[in-house]
């Protein structure tokens, strides 16, 4: 087992398609942030970093750390690098705020990997999945360089850094529904979030 990874958890989106705030939902009586992605991170993790404005959450109590955003309001790319700075350990477990279904399995197996990379992340499909991901602070310097040319698109640092993809194969074996990957981003995907739920009991 590789050294001790921190976690991140990016909550600093508007949450304009779901019309509140997205990390405040309650799935199947459980707060999403709090009650599900801390607890199931938490079995991976010492530290666990909220990247958002933490004086949205910190009356909830969670026993985290709180990277503001060096720029609130600057998405997912301001939040991985806040949260990437503040992280004690070199590489990170990086999580969205809106994941209900996260895969403790799946998440030690990423860990659990030789880190001989930079950027460790899921490819599914063709599709890269940013927000579920392990980053290390070798980035930053990428970062900081694509945040100087204005965009803000995680992907876009990738060809500076080395990156190994995650195999579908691979997330087959702990997740072959793929729900790790859904996110809670409009009141339509709550709801199949729930129906997920329903058939998981039968």
């Amino acid at each position: 087992m590789p050294n001790t990874i921190s976690s991140i958890i990016l909550a600093g989106g508007k949450s304009s398609r779901m019309g509140k705030d997205k990390a405040r939902l309650k799935l199947d009586g459980r707060l999403i942030i709090l009650q599900d992605i801390v607890r199931k991170l938490s079995m991976i993790s010492e530290e666990i970093i909220v990247a958002t404005d933490g004086r949205r959450y910190k009356e909830l109590g969670v026993g985290v750390k709180w990277a503001d955003d060096v720029s609130p309001g600057g998405g997912s790319l301001i939040g991985l690098y806040s949260g990437l700075r503040l992280a004690s350990s070199e590489y990170a477990l990086v999580v969205a705020c809106d994941m209900p279904f996260l895969n403790v399995e799946l998440l030690r197996y990423m860990v659990s990997l030789p880190r001989d990379y930079d950027v460790l992340v899921p490819r599914i499909c063709g599709k890269i999945e940013t927000m579920h991901a392990v980053y290390s602070k070798n980035c930053l310097l990428q970062i900081e360089k694509l945040l100087k040319t204005g965009h803000k698109k995680i992907i876009e640092f990738f060809s500076g850094v080395r990156v190994r993809y995650l195999t579908q194969e691979e997330i087959d074996r702990y997740d072959p529904e793929h729900n790790s990957f859904f996110n809670v981003n409009s009141p339509e995907q709550l709801e199949k979030a729930r129906v997920i739920i329903d058939k998981t009991r039968q």
